[in-house]
């Protein structure tokens, strides 16, 4: 079963969209580190809970269109990529691990972007989602 797991937004120059949405939303940023740039969590003010990402469109998020991207959470992402493909889609990015997930964005036969999240099962360890350790999950070195 899939549901939504997270969002964000991948930009040019995340800083002024994060201290946008910031006054715009009241979230809170919090950096993480991407190793010599930050990409930020949003957090709930109230909680301090992620609600949501703004990332730098570098490294492994070049080329990821400026959208709110959705992160939908599938059991199986390997057999959710074979189903993308025999149906039209297309693998735009990715796979790739963050945190203790992996996940790899797709465009449907429409051209709608979103992305497929396999999280293991837990939601509870993945706090940094897609703006995790930048690995590949390939390749493990991150390109």
């Amino acid at each position: 079963m899939s549901n939504v797991f997270w969002v964000d937004l991948t930009v040019e120059d995340a800083a002024p969209v994060r201290d946008f949405y910031a006054g715009v939303m009241g979230w809170r940023p919090d950096a993480v580190d991407m190793g010599g740039y930050s990409d930020y969590n949003m957090l709930d003010p109230e909680s301090g809970e992620p609600t949501a990402g703004v990332c730098y469109a570098r490294a492994g998020n070049e080329g990821i269109p400026p959208v709110w991207m959705v992160y939908f959470a599938v059991d199986d992402l390997d057999a959710s990529l074979a189903h993308c493909a025999a149906k039209g889609g297309e693998l735009v990015n990715g796979p790739r691990a963050a945190g203790g997930s992996r996940y790899a964005i797709i465009k449907d036969p429409a051209g709608a972007a979103c992305a497929l999240v396999e999280t293991g099962g837990s939601t509870e360890d993945d706090a940094e989602h897609a703006t995790g350790d930048g690995d590949d999950a390939e390749t493990g070195d991150g390109s």
